[in-house]
């Protein structure tokens, strides 16, 4: 059993993918729609857009030596994306603009679009065209597909906590598997001497009855 467990190739990971749309995404919507200066707003949504980014990437590279490190990171990446989706809404509400729900004419595109699509390429051709209601409806969009899959992950990732331990119980596992192997190796050793001593006395004995 090894000790360390696989690093997770997170670049592969279409939740991690679209985090990266989402802050790139973010920045181009604050500096677009929201003040240059004199409102919180626009730190706190770029903060939490790269916080949900960042710590998918520490959560996953801890993993490899810590469960419990991952798990908390990874919740820590879900609360970001939750906020950024909550000051999204909010600007859409403190605007009058409309949220795209099942039976908006939109929705149904938006939906197929993010679904589709994971990286920031096919995002960036719209980025300076988009009106705000737009893009604020594809980030809630993106912002909640990230959350449902980092759901699964966590789930996932508990489940096999649950059924396999952490590092520590790695540990253990392979320091028994050796020691293990160490006394299958050492009674292997034992039953070769029992025999050669066996084989040696019938030798003996086999010399003596030449002698006579």
């Amino acid at each position: 059993m090894s000790i360390l467990k696989n690093q997770t190739k997170w670049e592969d990971l279409y939740y991690y993918r679209k985090t990266v749309v989402l802050y790139q995404m973010t920045i181009v919507f604050c500096r677009r729609f929201l003040p240059k200066h004199g409102d919180r707003t626009v730190d706190q949504m770029v903060q939490a857009a790269r916080s949900g980014k960042q710590n998918i990437v520490e959560g996953l590279a801890d993993g490899v030596t810590s469960t419990e490190m991952e798990l908390k990171l990874l919740n820590v990446a879900r609360a970001s994306i939750k906020e950024l989706k909550e000051d999204y809404l909010d600007y859409l509400t403190a605007h009058g603009l409309v949220r795209w729900k099942v039976g908006h004419p939109r929705f149904g595109a938006l939906l197929a679009f993010c679904r589709a699509h994971n990286d920031l390429a096919d995002y960036e051709p719209h980025l300076g065209k988009w009106r705000d209601e737009e893009m604020a409806n594809c980030a809630v969009t993106l912002c909640h597909m990230v959350d449902k899959m980092l759901v699964t992950t966590l789930e996932k990732k508990q489940k096999d906590f649950a059924e396999n331990g952490g590092i520590r119980e790695r540990m253990t596992a392979t320091r028994l598997g050796r020691r293990q192997t160490q006394n299958a190796e050492i009674a292997a050793l034992k039953a070769e001497v029992t025999r050669l001593k066996a084989e040696n006395a019938t030798l003996k004995e086999k010399l003596k009855n030449l002698e006579v």
